[in-house]
């Protein structure tokens, strides 16, 4: 099956690719089979998006399927028939994080 991937530009600058990425997946398409399509097409990519050991995403990398975030679905959940079909993409999205609280954008205007 074609998947359609977007990934954030920092992937997609590792991987040498600019845009959208289309991937074969064998049934069952999952997200770690989704994974393992993308880093044996983008050798490049392995270890960046989940650890080479584990193979757990890593912080700060989301996973999103029909605009719902899938980061943390049981790995064996089979992906829904509007990204099988391509009529959505699979997203690989940076996370962003809170800071500390700065004192100096709490100051009156």
């Amino acid at each position: 099956m074609t998947i359609r991937v977007a990934m954030p530009a920092h992937l997609r600058t590792i991987a040498k690719v600019s845009g959208d990425v289309e991937i074969d997946v064998a049934a069952p398409v999952t997200i770690p089979a989704i994974l393992d399509a993308l880093e044996a097409r983008f050798p490049a990519l392995q270890g960046t998006i989940r650890d080479h050991v584990t193979r757990i995403r890593r912080p700060f990398i989301r996973f999103f399927v029909c605009a719902e975030d899938w980061s943390h679905h049981p790995p064996e959940a089979e992906l829904p028939a509007a990204i099988l079909n391509g009529d959505e993409t699979f997203l690989i999205v940076g996370a962003i994080a809170g800071g500390k609280k700065n004192n100096w954008c709490l100051a009156p205007i």
